[in-house]
């Protein structure tokens, strides 16, 4: 039975990953930053689906934070297996010239930052013996497919790669694997807009090969088998899940 911590999974694509592992019968912690109701709806779906849950709240951007709730969670059920970091902050659509430093600090430390500290505790966590365990960091095609008024938010993803793929090199000897997942348009509530607008939506889609926005689902698939036995000669990879949509960057000019 796998252990797995879910940070940002009161909502959205962390929310479906949660369930996702409570369907494999995992034990899983539902980590959140301020809605303790969703993140209690979550733990309600966990246990519908077969696993077992608990919610914590958690600061994925304090280091204090993200140790008591990494502790709290292995003084009940020992080191997690899985971690997957799904916290984030989305594009605010301001460019550089008017952005405040106090936004783009916000965003370094929620989307970058937080994605090191967890990835630093979950790895103390296991101390420095071999083991089988897993990191998924949730990405975004924005990591390199950068977007006008997105600074903020491409360069945490374009950093978070680079600390993807160098903690995939430094845990691979202990058998750790570190992997991303960049997905592209995710009917999420951080597209709330594509969600309740159908005219907007299909706008958008228009621009996907697939014609069609992602569902979180879908996403908490790719993480379950990423997180699988069947996934065990992967690491330091980054995988798209956009329907083709970063494939369009560079057409029309």
């Amino acid at each position: 039975m796998q252990t797995v911590i879910v940070t940002g999974a009161e909502s959205g694509i962390g929310a479906a990953c949660a369930e996702a592992f409570g369907a494999t019968g995992a034990r899983v912690a539902v980590l959140f930053h301020n809605d303790q109701e969703a993140a209690d709806t979550t733990a309600q779906a966990i246990r519908k689906a077969g696993g077992e849950a608990m919610t914590v709240q958690a600061e994925v951007n304090d280091e204090a934070s993200v140790d008591k709730a990494f502790a709290a969670v292995e003084a009940v059920w020992g080191p997690a297996d899985v971690l997957v970091n799904s916290a984030g902050v989305n594009m605010s659509g301001v460019t550089v010239r008017a952005m405040a430093l106090a936004q783009w600090q916000r965003m370094i430390a929620t989307d970058l930052t937080g994605a090191f500290l967890t990835s630093r505790r979950f790895l103390t966590g296991w101390g420095e013996g071999k083991g089988d365990a897993t990191i998924l960091h949730i990405s975004s095609i924005h990591a390199y497919a950068v977007r006008a008024g997105g600074a903020d938010y491409c360069a945490a993803k374009g950093g978070l790669t680079n600390l993807v793929e160098t903690l995939a090199i430094e845990e691979a000897p202990r058998g750790i694997r570190v992997n991303a997942i960049e997905p592209g348009m995710i009917l999420t509530p951080m597209n709330a807009k594509a969600q309740e607008d159908a005219t907007y939506r299909a706008s958008l889609e228009r621009n996907i090969p697939m014609g069609r926005a992602g569902q979180a689902s879908e996403v908490a698939d790719l993480a379950v088998f990423l997180a699988s036995d069947k996934a065990k000669y992967i690491t330091g990879a980054r995988i798209v899940i956009d329907g083709g949509l970063s494939l369009m960057q560079a057409l029309g000019a």
